[in-house]
Parts: structure tokens; C-alpha cells; sequence
């Protein structure tokens, strides 16, 4: 790990578009820590040539970068970002705490659980968008060759509006329901709040979403104030930081990364006990391939391998920049094994 907590950490590089709801959970974030970063916007589909010079074929939406160092999928960012910026106020809750039992729990309902995935299908079809072809072939490659037509989707639709009552019904009673502004009732929203309200807060904003007599602020009146309440304070958050981040292009970016040093200067290492690497002989500078499991599996990066852990792997791209990725949701084999998934 770096020694971020004595120095100022490298500069940081968020690749996102503003309409994805995963990259809304980092910069909220980042606005209520006061994180400063520098964004660089990408298109909503594929090909996305700022990723490519830097060796990067992963195709999800949000990127984020600290220094040489690519994080890859959203949980794993808010793990680190939680590291840097010791000054700053921290949203996570204590480790070994109940606290951070629910926040883990709230992530892994609305990821693991299928809220967002609920959520997503409620997206209405009259978007435009939703429906341009390129659009639709698009997320079709995202979702693994799944095609997810019109009539498809109205078809799926009263389950997944179901579900989103279903985690409404869940707040309004439970954790919500005794008054507290927020979900742990700290003074400010913090990560758990995050974890929770972001598929509640897209669907609310996209009109034609969620069907006025089954989830509004009618049937749920302390969930939609939750959410609202949030947005006031990550508006007041972000207009008390003055300028918005500065956006940068895929050139300055590229710059910015490849003339930084590494956030984690040492590397780590390739952990022997690892029943992965007991099996399968891995080995430090050995060139792997890693890939998602759950969407953009076709969408393979390779490197070589930098460490492994049980809760991360890391591999070092052709263009020298580092790959983070969560063991969760990730597989990973060596370059040339085929089907040989570890």
C-alpha cells in the first residue's frame, strides 16, 4: 500500500458519463468528502479510445485512477477512496462494527441482491436512448449477448417494480421509520446511505420510472424524503467546493496517469497460500487475462500478474498502467489457458 496517509496522494482521474447511476455513488461521495479530482467523460457505448491507449478493454462505466494505479468496479473504489484523505471526514463506518455489517449488507442487497438489476428494468422504453439501435446492441454485448427488447421488458417489468417496493417497504419500516435523517444515524449521510439510496434516487429523477400509485412519496413518504433530503446535501456539498471538477480529455488524461507514480508504490505480492495459486501455480509477472463475471464478460484485459490476495488482484497492462480488481465478481486465468477459469 501507499503511504498516501503522509503525502498527498497522485492525481485522481474519474472516467465516467453523467448518466450512470454506478458513477453517481463516486462522485456523491467524493462531494461529501471534498475529494479533488479531475474527470474524464466517456460515451455511454462502446468503443471508448481513452481506455484503449491505456491498455484497457474492461468496458463498465465508472474508472477510476489514482496516479498508475485503474481501479475497476465501484465497491472496490469506495474501498480505497476511503484510505486516501485521512484529514478529510470519512463516510465508512468502524471495521468490526454493526455499522459496517449493514453498509456491507445495504451494498451487497442493491449489487449481489438484484435491486439495481430491478431497477434498470424499469427504465422507460420511450427513452431516447433506450431506444437507439447502437444503444441497444450496445448493452447486449454489456449483458453477455442478452437482448433485452420492448417486449421483453414489459414483461419483466411487474416483477422488478415488486422488488423496488419491496427495498422501499424495507426502509420505510425499518430503518427509517423511528425519524432519523439517516440510515446510521450520523449527522451527514454517510456510506451506507450511499449503498442504499442511489437505484431509489435514479428511478425517482427518470419520469415514467415508478408508477405514481405504487412508489411515490404517497405510499412512502419517509423513503422519498430520505432521498430528497440527500440530494440537498450533496447539491450544498458540491456548491461549497466552488468550481466543478475540471474535465479533461482522453489525452490529458492519459498524460496525467502515465506521468504519475504508482498510488501502491510497492506492488504487492502473490500470496502462496491462496488455493487459486496452490492450484494453478500462478506466479508474480506471470501474464494473465481477468474479466467480470456478471456483465462485460466478453470484454478480457490482459497483464501481468502484480499481486493476489483474497480480496483483490492486480495485473500490470502493456501500456504500464495497474489493473485493481475485487476477487469478488472477477475470475482470472493465465494468458492461453482457454477455458481453464481460476
Amino acid at each position: 500500500m501507499s503511504d498516501s496517509s503522509a503525502t498527498q496522494p497522485p492525481p485522481i482521474v474519474l472516467y465516467h458519463y453523467p448518466a450512470s447511476p454506478y458513477a453517481k455513488r463516486l462522485v456523491w461521495y467524493m462531494q461529501l468528502r471534498g475529494i479533488p479530482y479531475v474527470q474524464c467523460i466517456q460515451p455511454m457505448v462502446m468503443p471508448r479510445p481513452d481506455l484503449t491507449r491505456l491498455g484497457i478493454k474492461y468496458r463498465r462505466i465508472p474508472l477510476l485512477s489514482i496516479g498508475r494505479d485503474v481501479y475497476l468496479d465501484t465497491r472496490l473504489i469506495l474501498q480505497k477512496l476511503e484510505a486516501i484523505y485521512p484529514n478529510l471526514p470519512i463516510l465508512g463506518a468502524a471495521p468490526g462494527t454493526e455499522q459496517k455489517a449493514l453498509e456491507r449488507l445495504l451494498e451487497a442487497k442493491v449489487i449481489d441482491g438484484g435491486i439495481f438489476t430491478s431497477a434498470a428494468l424499469l427504465l422507460p422504453t420511450d427513452l431516447p436512448a433506450v431506444r437507439d439501435p447502437a444503444f441497444q446492441k450496445d448493452r447486449a454485448d454489456y449483458r453477455n449477448g442478452v437482448r433485452m427488447t420492448k417486449e421483453l421488458a414489459a414483461a419483466l417489468r411487474p416483477e422488478a417494480l415488486a422488488e423496488i417496493k419491496a427495498v422501499a417497504a424495507l426502509l420505510e419500516t425499518t430503518l427509517l421509520a423511528d425519524g432519523r435523517d439517516w440510515l446510521l444515524k450520523t449527522s451527514q449521510p454517510s456510506l451506507a446511505d450511499i449503498e442504499a439510496v442511489w437505484p431509489l434516487h435514479w428511478l425517482s429523477i427518470l419520469p415514467g420510472a415508478l408508477p405514481a400509485d405504487q412508489v411515490s412519496a404517497k405510499q412512502f413518504p419517509l423513503v422519498f424524503a430520505w432521498i430528497a433530503r440527500f440530494q440537498a446535501t450533496v447539491s450544498a456539498a458540491a456548491k461549497s467546493r466552488g468550481e466543478k471538477p475540471k474535465v479533461v480529455t482522453g489525452e490529458e488524461a492519459h498524460a496525467t496517469i502515465t506521468q504519475s507514480a504508482f498510488h501502491e508504490a510497492g506492488g504487492g505480492g502473490v500470496d502462496a497460500s491462496e488455493p487459486i495459486v496452490q492450484s494453478h501455480g500462478l506466479r508474480k509477472g506471470q501474464v494473465v487475462e481477468l474479466w467480470p463475471t456478471d456483465s462485460g464478460s466478453s470484454h478480457k484485459d490482459v497483464g501481468k500478474l502484480v499481486s493476489l490476495g483474497s480480496g483483490e488482484v492486480v495485473i500490470e497492462t502493456g501500456a504500464g498502467v495497474r489493473l485493481h480488481a475485487p476477487r469478488h465478481g472477477f475470475r482470472f486465468h493465465a494468458a492461453g489457458a482457454g477455458g481453464a477459469n481460476l
